[in-house]
């Protein structure tokens, strides 16, 4: 039998070893702890470190931009340095970004970095620009190095289509466009397009656009372009072209080129008028181009705030052949646009004139070339686009202005029966004038205006008269000033990625006898871009 005395003896010494054991777990425990504790302990730190130095940083650049606020910062660049590009030659981004190197000071720099990239933008060869501006050299204090990281384009090729209103057109077209983008790595564009209107116009061209080539300060341009015009319905002739395109100078406001045109009137019909039919056959437009244009709006499609100018004048008959074309054409067009401040609200006010007359040896006594004249009316819109003045809201294509009796046929087999035309032939004008006003606002309505539709009231008006063949010595401002035609009217404007709507309903206030307006709703669409 076992003695109970030494079972408690024998107990204890396990007892001890387990108490051992708990005491050394627990020590272990407290290690793991204090570690864990200096672990959390080192991360606050490190957090603290981390914020601290985010603050520091942006105290400084607090500090420095205050500076830049206050007082000039000089600073020179010491170099440029040019990285991404593989295709593109070093020689066309080093032109483009010439303009940081006359930087003096700090704020010099920070605004030509901000053209230089808008720059590079606008040659589209590139997906992403980054600039950065770096200390220059230790041993140079007072300079800095530029970073210039360019993202080239993935793919050389791109295009696009949509249905827009030119302001001669009478309908909607489609178009499309294909681009070839820096082919040769000198920011080249070749690019081809074609253009199909409702009323069977079409057109087909293609070009190329060097931004800079051997080393020349402005870019150069060509194209070639055939195009057919059927306007048999609105002035009995039908018209086609072929012509060549040289841009011989383009820089932010300036542009001019040189056109050379092959053109072509028929009458299929017979049935034009004889002041239309004096224009029939061949002829040849050689003729300088220049622009002149100042856009300070917001948004060309919606401005809300700023204005525009621009002067297009048109010397042509400059090649010594009978068949060539002599007029002196000139347009002239002003935008301001007046923010109202509600509903993103604001009221643009735009005037629109334009003036052609003949050149040359008995030059009064000849009439401009119809096709080079001003017609009032269509469905493009009077606040997008420029061209001189050509829109009117609710008067259809070539709508108003000097008219002429079209000639009769008579069939041979109802002889002695009379017969007469009461159809017209719009001949358009030698002088043009419209204005316009309206008032844009975004509907109260959340989804309309996030998707950018908003609604417009509008008023407009216009004229046209002949001046040559000696009929300015008839031409009264009164009686000019009296003849104007009005329309007013109310609507929405949709815009997509592929053209801008408006659908407006219009109100003819006043027309003439011969005038093709007529009160309603009207389409009018113009390119997104």
């Amino acid at each position: 039998m076992a003695d109970p005395v030494k079972e408690q003896s024998n107990s204890k010494p396990v007892e001890e070893d387990l108490s051992g054991d708990n005491e050394e777990h627990d020590n272990l425990d407290e290690d793991d702890e204090e570690e864990e504790d200096e672990e959390e302990e080192e991360e606050e730190e490190e957090e603290l470190s981390e914020r601290s130095r985010l603050i520091s940083e942006r105290n400084k650049m607090n500090n420095f931009m205050e500076r830049l606020s206050k007082e000039r910062v000089n600073l020179r660049v010491h170099d440029i340095i040019i990285k991404g590009n593989t295709k593109t030659k070093d020689s066309l981004i080093e032109a483009e970004v010439e303009a940081l190197k006359k930087a003096t000071t700090m704020q010099e720099l920070i605004e030509a970095a901000s053209i230089v990239s808008a720059r590079l933008h606008s040659l589209e060869i590139f997906d992403g620009i980054n600039i950065t501006i770096d200390s220059g050299p230790p041993e140079l204090p007072g300079t800095s190095n530029v970073i210039v990281e360019v993202v080239e384009a993935k793919s050389p090729l791109i295009g696009n289509f949509g249905i827009y209103t030119k302001p001669q057109a009478r309908s909607g077209s489609l178009e499309g466009s294909v681009k070839l983008r820096n082919l040769f790595g000198y920011g080249d564009i070749w690019d081809g397009s074609w253009a199909y209107g409702w009323d069977q116009a079409s057109e087909i061209s293609a070009g190329i656009h060097l931004p800079r080539f051997r080393g020349l300060s402005t870019p150069l341009s060509a194209r070639i372009s055939l195009q057919s015009q059927d306007w048999l319905n609105l002035s009995s002739y039908r018209e086609s072209m072929s012509g060549l395109s040289l841009g011989l100078f383009s820089t932010r406001y300036h542009d001019l080129a040189y056109n050379f045109t092959w053109r072509t009137l028929t009458n299929p019909s017979q049935m034009a008028s004889r002041s239309v039919r004096e224009q029939l056959g061949h002829s040849l437009i050689s003729s300088l181009r220049y622009r002149f244009k100042i856009d300070s709006r917001d948004s060309p499609l919606r401005p809300t705030q700023g204005y525009a100018f621009v002067s297009t004048t048109q010397l042509a008959g400059l090649m010594p052949d009978s068949r060539s074309l002599r007029f002196l054409r000139q347009e002239l067009d002003l935008r301001y646009a007046i923010p109202l401040g509600f509903y993103n609200a604001a009221l643009n006010l735009g005037l629109s004139v334009g003036a052609i007359f003949p050149w040359g040896s008995g030059f009064l006594n000849r009439s401009s070339p119809i096709s080079e004249r001003f017609f009032i009316g269509g469905q493009s819109s009077a606040v997008c686009g420029f061209g001189g003045p050509t829109a009117l809201y609710g008067f259809k294509s070539r709508g108003l202005g000097p008219t002429e009796l079209r000639r009769v046929n008579i069939d041979t087999s109802s002889a002695g029966s009379s017969a007469t035309s009461t159809e017209r032939d719009a001949l358009g004008g030698d002088l043009a004038l419209t204005a316009f006003a309206d008032l844009s606002f975004n509907f109260p309505l959340k989804v309309l205006t996030n998707a950018g539709i908003h609604g417009h009231l509008f008023a407009s008006t216009g004229n046209l008269t002949k001046l040559t063949q000696n009929e300015f010595r008839n031409f009264s401002v009164q009686i000019f000033g009296e003849s104007f035609r009005t329309s007013v009217g109310a609507g929405a404007v949709i815009p997509t990625n592929l053209f801008r709507l408006e659908i407006n309903y219009c109100h003819i206030i006043k027309q003439a006898e011969y005038d093709r307006g007529k009160s309603g709703f009207q389409f009018c669409f113009s390119s997104p871009l």
